[in-house]
């Protein structure tokens, strides 16, 4: 498998370092972190989408509080639709999208691949219809998913993965690619493990925001992403819960496994400069 290490999504919030760590002006950097896997026999498989062309191009879609709080940047070259064109493919060779969650930034994408199969946590989906809070009814966006989408379910249950239970194996897809129930964030949150030669990707969605959160024993995250983790978060105990289970994974070092998470710009481009 080839695997594309994509920002499908570009937002600049206020705060500068105090969100990303590292801005030096007014505004933070922060990505939409999407994989594209060349599977020898499964065609094209996205994990998230990022924001859909419609997204960077109008604003209905989503939610002004999000719009505003979280400054999305217009760039529809952004997109994964785009990015995939560059690459020389086309909508229809993308026959398989696995999400992390079904987030305005992680799911715009949905009708840009209507021959696609979707593929997440049942909980997630049975979440995003009932939208019933404020929040939730902000977050979760139906516009964005076609009408005719392809749903493909799992209930958290199946085998072990590194000390995590209830991994699934996807229908249709390489064994070496599984989804983790990681709950916290969205109670069908999970997380994607990729099986390469020289050991396993995770791509951890919004299970952690931040680099430092992760590889050292104590956890540091940024003022503004910690205060935007817990505001997201639909059971921080849950959330907090699977964050250090992952930290102490990431620092068991017994396997050769690299893990990182959807929205930090330092992760993504030391993920790029590693796969070239």
């Amino acid at each position: 498998m080839r695997i594309h290490h994509l920002s499908c999504g570009s937002m600049c919030p206020f705060g500068g370092a105090l969100y990303d760590g590292f801005s030096k002006g007014l505004h933070a950097h922060l990505v939409c972190y999407c994989l594209l896997i060349e599977t020898e026999r499964d065609g094209l498989v996205l994990v998230d989408t990022g924001f859909g062309e419609q997204d960077l191009r109008h604003d209905s879609r989503i939610a002004l509080f999000f719009r505003q709080l979280n400054n999305i940047q217009r760039r529809p070259e952004l997109s994964a639709l785009a990015q995939v064109q560059r690459l020389g493919f086309q909508a229809q060779d993308v026959r398989h999208i696995v999400l992390t969650h079904l987030d305005f930034d992680h799911a715009g994408g949905l009708t840009d691949f209507p021959h696609a199969r979707v593929h997440l946590l049942q909980q997630e989906l049975e979440t995003s219809h009932h939208r019933n809070n404020w929040l939730q009814r902000r977050r979760y966006r139906p516009a964005q998913w076609p009408g005719n989408v392809q749903w493909q379910t799992y209930q958290p249950q199946g085998e072990s993965w590194q000390g995590f239970t209830a991994v699934k194996a996807l229908n249709g897809l390489p064994p070496e690619i599984l989804l983790i129930p990681l709950p916290g964030h969205t109670p069908g949150h999970a997380g994607v493990a990729i099986q390469q030669d020289d050991g396993w990707l995770l791509h951890g969605g919004d299970a952690w925001f931040y680099r430092g959160e992760m590889y050292q024993q104590q956890r540091h995250c940024t003022p503004g992403l910690r205060f935007y983790q817990w505001m997201m978060a639909t059971d921080n105990a849950a959330r907090r819960e699977n964050q250090q289970r992952l930290r102490t994974l990431s620092l068991s070092r017994q396997e050769n496994i690299t893990l990182f998470c959807s929205h930090d710009a330092k992760e993504l481009a030391r993920m790029q400069a590693r796969s070239r």
